[in-house]
C-alpha cells in the first residue's frame, strides 16, 4: 500500500486525535506565555519561533506523543520547514506513524456580517506544491463565525470549499474549520444555520471528492452525525475552541464519531520548567484524556 493511501486509511478508520501545533505569528506570544516564557524573556521574532520550535519538538520527541494514540499533527509553517534531530518535521512525525498537515491560512479579515472571512492566501498553489513535495498529507484552514448571520454564514462556508477545492486539485486533503466562537449566545443557533450550509456545498461534490472537517464542539451533543455520515466526508475533528482540557474532553465524550483536534486543551498544562519526569507525565495524562474522549 503506497504511503497516501496508508495515509488516508489511518486518519478516516484510526483510533485516536489530531494534535494542533499550529500557532502562528499572532498567536506565538500566548502560547509561550501559557508554557511559562514571558515576553520580555526574549526579543525579535527569530528568537520567539525558535523558543516556540523548541517546545513543539520537546512535544513531538516525548514517549508519550506517539502513533499509538495520535493520528495526526497539524503544523505551521516554520515548523514543517524545520527539523526534529536532524530529521525533517513531517517525516520525522511518519516515522512515528503520526500523519503530517499544515496550517495554510493568513489569519483573518475583519468582521464583517457576523464572522470573519479568511484573508487572501499568496501564492496558494506554489505552496500547496511545496508541502505535497515535504510529506505533507493536508490542510487546514480556519475562519470565525461569531453572530447569527445567514449570510454570513454561508459566505464563510463557499470560501472554505472554494479554497478546499483548490486543495483536493493539488492531492492533498483539506481540513475545512468554520469555527463557531464558544461565547456566542446564539452558538446553537448559529450552528444549526452552518450545519445547512456545509451539507449544501458537500452535496456539490463530486462522490469520488473527501474533505476533513473541524467543528467547534455541539451545544447539542451528535448535532452533527448527518455530516459524520456523508458520504464526501472522510471525517470531522472537534476543536477545544478556549475550552479547558475537562470541559473539552467531557463534551466531546457525549459526540459519537468526532474526535479531537485540541491545541490549547492538549498543551494548557505544560510549562518550561518541568523537569523531563514532569514534562512526560502531563502530557501522556493530557493525551490519555483525550484519546477516551475520541474513541465514543
Amino acid at each position: 500500500m503506497e504511503k497516501f493511501e496508508k495515509q488516508i486509511k489511518r486518519i478516516a478508520e484510526g483510533k485516536g486525535f489530531i494534535a494542533a501545533l499550529d500557532q502562528s505569528g499572532g498567536s506565538t506570544p500566548q502560547a509561550l506565555l501559557g508554557y511559562g516564557i514571558q515576553e520580555e524573556d526574549y526579543s525579535g521574532e527569530g528568537v520567539m519561533y525558535r523558543l516556540m520550535h523548541e517546545m513543539r519538538v520537546r512535544v513531538m520527541t516525548d514517549p508519550a506523543f506517539s502513533g499509538e494514540k495520535i493520528l495526526g499533527v497539524i503544523l505551521f509553517e516554520k515548523t514543517m520547514n524545520g527539523f526534529v534531530r536532524d530529521i525533517p518535521v513531517p517525516d520525522f512525525l511518519w516515522q512515528k506513524d503520526i500523519v503530517p498537515f499544515l496550517k495554510i491560512d493568513k489569519g483573518l479579515q475583519k468582521i464583517e456580517k457576523g464572522v470573519k472571512l479568511m484573508k487572501e492566501i499568496p501564492n496558494l498553489s506554489e505552496r500547496l506544491k511545496e508541502a505535497k513535495g515535504k510529506g505533507i498529507f493536508g490542510t487546514k484552514m480556519r475562519s470565525v463565525i461569531y453572530a447569527n448571520d445567514e449570510a454570513g454564514i454561508i459566505e464563510i462556508v463557499k470560501q472554505q470549499f472554494e479554497v478546499g477545492k483548490i486543495i483536493l486539485k493539488h492531492g492533498l486533503i483539506p481540513i475545512l474549520e468554520p469555527e463557531v466562537d464558544i461565547q456566542s449566545d446564539e452558538k446553537r443557533i448559529i450552528e444549526s444555520l452552518l450545519r445547512e450550509a456545509i451539507l449544501a456545498e458537500l452535496d456539490k461534490l463530486p462522490s469520488d471528492q473527501k474533505i476533513l472537517l473541524k467543528l467547534t464542539i455541539p451545544e447539542e451533543a451528535n448535532f452533527y452525525t448527518e455530516l459524520i455520515q456523508h458520504k464526501n466526508v472522510m471525517r470531522v475533528f472537534a476543536l477545544s475552541g478556549g475550552y479547558d482540557l475537562d470541559r473539552a474532553a467531557r463534551t466531546l465524550a457525549e459526540n459519537r464519531g468526532m474526535i479531537a483536534s485540541f491545541s490549547r486543551a492538549l498543551l494548557e498544562e505544560l510549562k518550561v520548567d518541568q523537569t523531563s519526569a514532569q514534562f512526560s507525565k502531563v502530557l501522556s495524562t493530557a493525551i490519555d484524556e483525550i484519546y477516551q474522549a475520541s474513541l465514543t
